[in-house]
């Protein structure tokens, strides 16, 4: 079972860093709302050790959107991918560039856009008063897609501290509404409305060369709510800090508890057990999107797989209902 924690939540904005480039002790904790000045990431200090990115998805009830933008000081790693979920097709399209010069990232969320340049694929998110707006266009496939941001809508930010010098900061943000369109080999889908969601992963951090975690996130309606699962591991074990809430109707439930992830490596589409004292999930996958990528430099081996996820969550409302809600539950292993 999980263990829980106690964590401490940040109503005021502060620096992640401190002149030194070491970790400001008064950044550790979490929040309803983006409050960290993460300019000090990037530069010389700590030089190949620092790690910046924006990751979004998109899920709709027949496809799956990906775009990734970022910088790992030494290269840029950048991608686009659609998967239809009726056919099985999948139109994957990625760039490794050298340095930094391919990804432009804002020195904090929100504070300007991102986008990626390279010779293969563009991206583009841009923030607008009502969300945020994704674009990107690769051979095979391109998507314009407005991830909508609702009046009060709160998101998970956590900084998670290895040590003085390896730390990272997140912001989960789930159960975005979406509206848009994407193109798959030619062919133009307009996004449903009410069964489209976004999620972004917010990353600026300087990480140890090595890591291994787990990731899961779903977002839908159920019961006529609006519930979005933010779900992490064994990167955030024993740090003092998770990454594990529920959001309600754009309300964030903070879980401060570790949860144990059962999975078997040998069957990556067999279910899944996330559980704690206050959470029991089962995640049924039905497509495991596989990645390797190996450099000199870097590495990177991951199964993202989708599926439904079902079971319960308590919250201090009381415990919440989950019934096949689409999203994904991850494995990824990285040298970097």
């Amino acid at each position: 079972m999980g263990r829980r924690i106690v964590e401490r939540e940040l109503t005021e904005e502060v620096a992640l860093c401190l002149p030194s480039g070491r970790l400001n002790p008064d950044a550790v904790g979490w929040s309803r709302t983006p409050l960290h000045d993460t300019s000090g990431i990037g530069g010389r200090t700590s030089w190949g050790r620092n790690k910046r990115w924006e990751y979004w998805a998109v899920t709709t009830p027949t496809h799956i959107v990906s775009l990734t933008v970022s910088s790992l000081d030494y290269a840029s790693v950048h991608g686009i991918m659609i998967h239809d979920i009726r056919s099985g097709r999948t139109v994957e399209r990625g760039a490794v560039a050298p340095l930094s010069g391919s990804a432009k990232l804002a020195a904090r969320l929100g504070a300007g856009p991102a986008r990626a340049r390279t010779r293969s694929l563009s991206i583009d998110i841009d923030e607008s008063a009502g969300g945020t707006r994704l674009r990107g266009r690769a051979a095979g496939v391109a998507f314009d897609i407005t991830a909508e941001r609702p009046d009060g809508h709160e998101v998970l930010a956590v900084v998670v501290p290895w040590s003085q010098k390896r730390f990272q900061y997140t912001v989960k943000d789930v159960a975005r509404p979406s509206v848009g369109w994407l193109e798959l080999a030619g062919d133009r889908v307009e996004l449903p409305v009410g069964e489209s969601w976004a999620v972004l992963d917010h990353g600026r951090g300087r990480w140890p060369y090595r890591m291994q975690w787990n990731w899961g996130a779903a977002s839908g309606t159920v019961d006529g709510r609006t519930i979005g699962l933010q779900l992490g591991g064994r990167w955030t074990d024993g740090t003092g800090s998770t990454e594990n809430g529920v959001l309600v109707d754009g309300t964030l439930h903070k879980i401060s508890e570790e949860l144990g992830w059962d999975y078997d490596e040998r069957d990556w589409l067999a279910p899944w057990h996330i559980h704690g004292a206050g959470v029991d999930l089962t995640f049924v996958p039905f497509w495991d999107h596989t990645s390797s990528t190996e450099l000199v430099v870097f590495g990177s081996r991951g199964h993202q797989c989708f599926g439904h996820y079902s079971g319960w969550v308590d919250t201090e409302e009381g415990r919440i209902r989950v019934d096949a809600l689409l999203g994904w539950a991850e494995d990824v292993r990285n040298r970097w």
